[in-house]
């Protein structure tokens, strides 16, 4: 297979994100004014990259991210896998210290090596991380496509990362994200390298 470049963006802002609301795999919303904004920004940025294939999760806040770029009549693919971890209970509730201190402690687990962990009866990494790997079996399966586009979530990006770079997955949190960041991957005899690292130049003040 021919080198491969693999742009992985988290999607852009929600009311959930603005509102510091936990979101999670079972909050379907939609990108807000500043999320359209920062679509906008990436796709000026990004327009001419020939990207062969889009590919987004289940969820409609990431294809909402790329939209401009399917409309260029670029295919676009929706896979479950790469949808956000599942915060559980917690989907869909305003801050609360209790249910934080609940969340800070499981993150602290996971670093710790105890990936078996959910929040709020949820996902575990994983569980996550196993539904990652379907995906992208499927995505790295079509070896004609040369420049990728993936549209994902926070997350699951910290995770889908961490993992193709073969760092241990409770190493993680050391993948830093913001919305419509950018992670871009080379993929080439058998391994990923890093060009872009949580990249945010392509947006506006």
């Amino acid at each position: 297979m021919k080198t491969k470049n693999i742009y992985i963006i988290r999607h852009g802002q929600t009311d959930f994100n603005l509102e510091n609301k936990v979101q999670g795999r079972g909050i379907d919303s939609s990108i807000n004014a500043t999320g359209r904004k920062q679509a906008e920004d990436f796709f000026e940025y990004y327009k001419e990259v020939p990207f062969d294939k889009v590919y987004v999760s289940g969820l409609k806040r990431t294809k909402e991210s790329v939209q401009q770029f399917i409309d260029l009549g670029i295919p676009y693919e929706s896979h479950d896998g790469l949808d956000e971890i599942s915060w559980g209970k917690h989907e869909g509730q305003p801050y609360d210290p209790v249910m934080h201190q609940i969340y800070l402690d499981t993150i602290a687990g996971w670093a710790e090596g105890k990936l078996d962990l959910a929040v709020g009866e949820g996902e575990s990494p994983l569980e996550v991380v196993e539904r990652q790997k379907t995906a992208m079996d499927c995505i790295m399966a079509n070896k004609s496509e040369e420049n990728v586009l993936i549209a994902t979530h926070g997350r699951a990006m910290r995770m889908l990362v961490c993992w193709l770079l073969n760092y241990p997955l409770e190493k993680m949190d050391s993948f830093q994200h913001s919305n419509l960041c950018l992670y871009q991957l080379q993929y080439g005899e058998g391994q990923y390298r890093v060009i872009e690292h949580g990249s945010t130049k392509h947006l506006g003040s």
